[in-house]
């Protein structure tokens, strides 16, 4: 994944296709982490016993916890239909947030070069900056194969499906897609327009002229409201990417410098990124969906 200047190459790298659409190394690692989920939670768990196994406890355990934090946002009307989204999400961001530090990830691959043969070290380097110049995308690195230079990028098999934008804007597109679901099946398509577009002034307790000028404000106001919903679906992807992202760039430029001992402390920055940013993008959708179906449980209560 390395990139000009020792970072991380923003883009992921395509290793096949199937039926004319790309498979790319993020792809990889995501489908490799949720086939080891499932397996991983079918042998802790086994059937599930009434007296439960050691494997049955610790993953109870951890529903326990996120169901504990879930429930006053969502409510314990709607908890259990949005849980098995909520603990999904979770669990699936927060291991594809750690893939980046399993050994091989970022690691394992091939070279495939984009210009050559030169003859010296020199020439390679003047072939890539006049390539660069000329707004080719050339590779990112250069290697000597049989006495003659290449210039050419190392495609990595595996690379964390979170540090590739693609990976967090599907995430963020169920998440939404779920919130439509979710809001218009038990809240009703009724209650969302009040709720962004009714006069939530009491008639009984303004004047008539300005109660009735408030139904114009309140749709101005629906209509900031309507775009702050859509925005979600860039606030949520790019959040999670950066965080992951970032977190490769400070990784892969602390082993540049110094390889050992030094970078180890933020191996443990990183793992505590991760559980937030899961956490934040998980507690996220919980209160985008929470928000409105809880405010119609508040109504009919008063």
């Amino acid at each position: 994944m390395a990139a000009d200047g020792g970072g991380v190459s923003p883009y992921a790298y395509e290793l096949f296709s199937v039926l004319g659409l790309p498979v790319t190394n993020a792809m990889i690692t995501g489908w490799v982490i949720s086939i080891l989920l499932i397996i991983g939670i079918k042998l802790l768990v086994g059937k599930p016993k009434l007296v439960p196994s050691g494997g049955q406890a610790v993953v109870e355990s951890m529903l326990g916890g996120i169901l504990d934090i879930m429930e006053p946002i969502i409510g314990k009307k709607l908890i259990k239909k949005v849980f098995p989204l909520l603990i999904t999400l979770f669990v699936f961001i927060l291991i594809n947030n750690w893939s980046g530090l399993l050994p091989g990830v970022g690691s394992f691959g091939h070279f495939s070069a984009d210009l050559g043969p030169f003859p010296t070290m020199e020439a390679a380097e003047a072939g890539m900056a006049a390539a660069t110049d000329a707004g080719q995308n050339v590779g990112h690195q250069i290697r000597q194969f049989d006495g003659s230079y290449f210039v050419g990028h190392f495609n990595y098999y595996f690379r964390p499906a979170n540090a590739d934008l693609n990976t967090t804007l599907a995430l963020a597109i169920i998440s939404f897609i779920a919130w439509i679901w979710y809001v218009l099946r038990y809240a009703g398509i009724k209650l969302l327009i009040y709720d962004l577009f009714g006069n939530k002034a009491e008639k009984s307790e303004v004047p008539g002229a300005i109660y009735f000028c408030l139904f114009i404000v309140f749709a101005g106001v629906g209509l900031i409201e309507c775009v702050s919903i859509l925005s979600r679906l860039v606030s949520l992807p790019f959040r999670l990417f950066g965080n992951v992202f970032g977190g490769e760039n400070l990784l892969t430029s602390m082993h540049g410098m110094i390889a050992w001992v030094v970078p180890v402390p933020f191996f443990f920055l990183e793992i505590l990124i991760g559980l937030v940013q899961a956490l934040v993008f998980t507690l996220l959708t919980a209160v985008y969906i929470g928000l409105i179906v809880n405010h119609g449980d508040d109504e009919h209560a008063h």
